[in-house]
Order: C-alpha cells, then sequence, then structure tokens
C-alpha cells in the first residue's frame, strides 16, 4: 500500500470550475454581466412571444365586446322607435351618439390592440420565420433593439384618427348607414306625428336633420381624409426615432 502511494501521489490542489454565473468579492451572482447562450435566448424570447400573442388575443376580444354592445344597443333602440314612432327622431339620435360613443372605446381598444400586435408580427417576421426559412437574416435591421425600446418606452403605432377610421371601416359602418336609412325612412314616411319637435317649440324642424348631417359629415370625412392604417410588416416603426405617441402610464 505504500510503494503504490509513493508511485501515484495524490496533488495537492485541484483546479475548479468556473463558477456560473460568475460571483464577485462578496460572492454576489452577476447575470447580467453573463452573456446568453443561444439556448436561453430562444427559450426567453419564446415565452415573449406568448406573452405578447396573450396580450393581443385579450384586446381583440375587448374589440369583439364593444362591437356586440353597438349592435344590441342599436337594435333595441331601433325596436323601441317602432313601437313608439312618435318618438323615433329622439330614439335614432340617441342610437346615433350611441355609437358614437361605442365607436371611440373601440377605436381606444384598437390602439392598445395594435401596440401587441406589433410586437408580436415583429417576432413572428425576423425570428420565426427566419427559424422556419433556414435562413437567419431577418428582414427588418435591429428588429431586437426595437422591441426592446418599444417595452421601455411603449409607443401608439397610429393615430386616434386612424384608430377611428379602421374601425368604422370595419365594423361600425354598417351600424351608421343602418341608423341612417331608418332615419331617413322616418322623416319621409313617418308613420306618427313627431312629439320631439312639438315638445320642444324653440327648435326648429330641420335642427334634427342639421344634426345627422354634421354626425355622417364627420364620418365622411373621416374615411376620405384620414391615412389608411397599413399592414404590420409595411407600417410598424419605419422611423424609429418617430414611431408613435407614447402610451399613458397608467395604461401599460
Amino acid at each position: 500500500m505504500n510503494d503504490d502511494r509513493d508511485r501515484n501521489p495524490e496533488p495537492d490542489h485541484v483546479d475548479e470550475a468556473p463558477h456560473y454565473p460568475p460571483l464577485d468579492e462578496e460572492q454576489v451572482p452577476q447575470f447580467e454581466n453573463t452573456p446568453l447562450t443561444r439556448g436561453e435566448y430562444i427559450t426567453a424570447l419564446a415565452h415573449f412571444y406568448r406573452a405578447e400573442m396573450h396580450r393581443a388575443l385579450v384586446w381583440r376580444t375587448r374589440l369583439d365586446t364593444t362591437t356586440n354592445w353597438a349592435i344590441i344597443s342599436t337594435l333595441a333602440i331601433l325596436t323601441a322607435s317602432l313601437n313608439n314612432p312618435g318618438y323615433a327622431t329622439e330614439g335614432i339620435l340617441m342610437g346615433m351618439f350611441a355609437s358614437l360613443v361605442f365607436l371611440a372605446i373601440e377605436a381606444r381598444r384598437f390602439r392598445f390592440f395594435d401596440v401587441w400586435r406589433a410586437r408580436v408580427r415583429m417576432i413572428e417576421e425576423n425570428f420565426y420565420g427566419g427559424i422556419l426559412r433556414r435562413d437567419q437574416v431577418s428582414p427588418q435591421d435591429s428588429w431586437g433593439a426595437r422591441v426592446a425600446e418599444d417595452l421601455l418606452q411603449p409607443k401608439f403605432h397610429m393615430t386616434r384618427m386612424q384608430a377611428l377610421r379602421a374601425r368604422l371601416g370595419r365594423n361600425f359602418l354598417f351600424i351608421f348607414v343602418f341608423l341612417l336609412f331608418a332615419y331617413m325612412g322616418h322623416r319621409i314616411w313617418p308613420p306618427a306625428p313627431d312629439k320631439f319637435l312639438a315638445g320642444v317649440p324653440a327648435l326648429p324642424a330641420w335642427f334634427p336633420d342639421l344634426l345627422v348631417s354634421l354626425i355622417y359629415m364627420f364620418l365622411t370625412g373621416l374615411m376620405i381624409f384620414t391615412p389608411k392604417v397599413m399592414a404590420p410588416e409595411i407600417a410598424y416603426w419605419p422611423h424609429p426615432e418617430t414611431s408613435g405617441e407614447e402610451v399613458p402610464r397608467l395604461d401599460v
């Protein structure tokens, strides 16, 4: 036994493997100074994609909810107007103003949905698209830095008027056209005397027509003069220094 120990002496010092992550002088792990491996990067981006997709789906569901409110309220108001034709003028006007309110709410929700959709599309186009094509070159240069900047300083990628135009053309146009035909039919062929004008003698007979004209002039101008929202692949972050209006901190 002694001869074996003399032939194979045990080393006095064994080199230890480097600690991961590295420790500072106080033995505190330095995660921020440790570069990510490719596997860690892909895992983090996959979880981030799932989170942004969930946000987009939640806000997309809220858009459908607002549209349902507008349709149900319009049908309820028109039903009440048919049952009480003497009050149809104010009933249909109330339906138009209610639809304007729902349109404004849905446009605001659409702007938030667009924030999450922008990030999802950037990841799909520049990360997952490259993986599926076996091409490591992303179509958008510095897309990761742009998404990171949007996380640190969230910005809307469309104006309020663009959001109004988008939701009006997608859903609310049919509601307003339906209300307009109902109003014109009531004004041209009234089934009963209008008690709205009789009850307020100070208002001229053309006052409701003026209100309706102003509403539909605004909607027509919105569709004609407001720039259309472009496809995500074209419109998102074309100019990173002026990417859009900042999202209010209370809404982030």
